[in-house]
C-alpha cells in the first residue's frame, strides 16, 4: 500500500462520498469464472457480525488499516479472483483501486451478531439485490443457519429464498452458506458439523428460490466431504473458518478439499489473511497453486441426455 493512501481514503470519505458510486461505475469487470471454471475468493465479512478474533488474538480483525493492507496484498496475488465483503469494506477497496477486473461478492445478511441473544436472527442488514446489481457487483452472499428449535429460522429461509430469486433475475451469483445450527446450553449458537447435519443443510438450501441456476454453495471442510458433495449438483466453494492454533492443518484441509469433484474453489478469509506465520502472500500462493492444479478424481458418468 503506497504511503498516505489510507489517509487519502479517509479524506475522500469526508469530502467526496459520491466517489464511491463513481468508482463502482467505472470499475473494470470480468467474467465470474475463467477457462478452468474455478474461483478463489478472499472473504472479509466477519467484522460485521462482531467476529474479530483469530485464534488467541481476540481483536485481530479490528484494525481496519491492517485488514485493508492484507486484503490489497491478497488481491494482488496471482490466482486470486476476487473478494467477498460488506459494503464498508467493498467501498474502501473500490476507493483504493483494488477491485479492477476482480469478482466482487456483496455480503447481505449480517444481523446475527456473534454471541448476542438474537444471534440466530439473520436479517438482511447489508447489501440488497438492487444495490448489488446497480453497483455492478458480481453476486451476493447469504448466511443460512437452520435451527430447528428457533422460530427465526423460517424468516431466514424465506428471506434467503427471495434473495436467491432476486439475484438470479439479474443473472448474478447467489452464494449460500448453510449450517445446521443449535443453541448452546449456556447461550450462543454453534454449528453442527456432523456429516448428516451438513447434508441436511445442503439439501434444504439448494432448493431455496424460484431457480437454482445461479446458486453456489459455500461449505465447511469436514470429514468425508465427498458424501456431502454427493447431495447436490450445485457448484461448491469451501470455506476456511478460524484457523486458531492449527493454521497449517487448516490449509492442508483446504488443499485436500480442492481435489474433490464438485468443489469449484474456495471462499476463505481468516485462514488466508491471518496465517500462523503472518505470511499472507505465502498462504495465498499455496492454496492458489492447489486450486489451479487439475483435480485428480474423475467426475462420475452422467445421464446419457445430459448437456455438457
Amino acid at each position: 500500500m503506497p504511503d498516505g493512501r489510507l489517509r487519502e481514503l479517509r479524506e475522500i470519505r469526508v469530502r467526496e462520498p459520491a466517489a464511491v458510486a463513481a468508482a463502482a461505475q467505472r470499475r473494470r469487470r470480468r467474467g465470474l469464472v475463467g477457462p478452468d471454471g474455478r474461483l478463489m475468493i478472499v472473504a472479509a465479512d466477519h467484522p460485521a457480525r462482531g467476529m474479530l478474533s483469530i485464534g488467541a488474538r481476540s481483536m485481530a480483525m479490528a484494525d481496519r488499516d491492517d485488514l485493508l493492507e492484507r486484503l490489497c496484498l491478497a488481491l494482488s496475488r496471482p490466482g486470486v479472483d476476487g473478494v467477498l465483503a460488506t459494503p464498508d469494506i467493498v467501498e474502501d477497496l473500490l476507493l483504493l483501486g483494488a477491485l479492477e477486473e476482480k469478482v466482487v461478492i456483496g455480503s447481505m445478511n449480517r444481523a446475527g451478531i456473534s454471541g448476542a441473544v438474537f444471534e440466530l436472527d439473520d436479517r438482511f442488514t447489508a447489501y440488497d439485490v438492487t444495490t448489488i446489481a446497480s453497483m455492478g457487483l458480481d453476486g451476493g452472499k447469504m448466511l443460512c443457519r437452520i435451527a430447528p428449535d428457533d422460530p427465526a429460522t423460517a424468516a431466514t429461509l424465506e428471506a434467503c429464498g427471495r434473495a436467491v430469486s432476486g439475484l438470479a433475475a439479474h443473472q448474478l451469483m447467489a452464494m449460500v452458506e448453510p449450517f445446521w445450527t443449535r443453541r448452546r446450553a449456556g447461550g450462543g449458537a454453534e454449528n453442527d458439523l456432523s456429516i448428516d447435519r451438513v447434508i441436511h443443510s445442503v439439501v434444504v438450501t439448494s432448493a431455496l428460490g424460484a431457480t437454482s441456476a445461479y446458486t453456489w454453495l459455500k461449505l465447511p471442510v469436514i470429514r468425508e466431504l465427498e458424501r456431502v458433495l454427493a447431495a447436490t449438483t450445485l457448484p461448491v466453494l469451501v470455506l476456511g473458518g478460524d484457523p486458531g492454533a492449527r493454521g497449517a492443518e487448516t490449509l492442508d484441509g483446504l488443499q485436500a478439499a480442492l481435489e474433490l469433484p464438485g468443489v469449484r474453489g474456495i471462499a476463505a478469509g481468516r485462514a488466508l489473511l491471518y496465517p500462523d506465520d503472518d505470511d499472507v502472500a505465502g498462504a495465498i500462493d499455496r492454496v492458489a497453486a492447489a486450486l489451479r492444479r487439475p483435480a485428480t478424481t474423475p467426475e462420475r458418468a452422467g445421464c446419457q441426455g445430459a448437456t455438457r
